[in-house]
């Protein structure tokens, strides 16, 4: 039996990329099988092909779906200003944004080397449109003097790694809570441009 009795695509399926997200972060693509896929989910190996026709697939999904929210969640979130009012923004929003979805982090920088290159094209596509948009932010800076670095391009990758850093080592209850890790972040984020 393929599919549960009472079990449902609508409900099946965001299952199957939970657990995917899931085992995916706690022990690396190569590592996961379908079959464990399919047993986190409490379906046969057979019924994940209902939802997905391979595991690259469920990969560059996973990655991609991750780049497109946020692409759109910074879209929504940015509300103009000075260039440094949207550093700031931009360094607040990340950190907020990631902290809930750790995995998905993990997966969209950690899995980059496990994509086909057409797929892995696609994603890195998505991450340089989300990069520019700090580059955006950082040559504006540049232009109105606000902030000197000798390459936007440079800075924003810097940046972007640093931020991202905050989900390997943040536990909640620990010595500092969410809005301490913004603040200090976007200190050394500011210091780092010469704002």
């Amino acid at each position: 039996m393929a599919r549960k009795q009472g079990s449902h695509a609508g409900i099946t399926g965001p299952k199957v990329r939970e657990a995917a997200l899931r085992l995916f972060a706690r022990h690396g693509y190569a590592a996961v099988s379908m079959r464990q896929i399919a047993g986190d989910v409490g379906v046969q190996a057979g019924a994940l092909y209902l939802y997905t026709p391979d595991k690259q697939t469920l990969l560059f999904d996973l990655m991609k779906s991750h780049m497109e929210e946020l692409l759109a969640a910074w879209e929504a979130a940015d509300t103009g200003g000075t260039p440094l009012d949207r550093l700031e923004a931009f360094a607040r929003f990340h950190i907020r944004y990631h902290l809930d979805r750790p995995d998905n982090i993990f997966i969209a920088y950690m899995e980059l080397r496990n994509l086909e290159p057409d797929n892995f094209a696609k994603v890195e596509g998505l991450r340089d449109a989300y990069e520019a948009r700090l580059i955006d932010i950082l040559d504006a800076g540049q232009a109105d003097g606000s902030f000197a670095v000798p390459d936007t391009r440079l800075a924003a990758k810097a940046a972007i790694s640093m931020l991202n850093g905050v989900t390997t080592w943040f536990r909640e209850g620990g010595r500092l809570d969410r809005a301490a890790v913004e603040t200090l972040y976007w200190d050394m984020l500011r210091k780092s441009v010469s704002a």
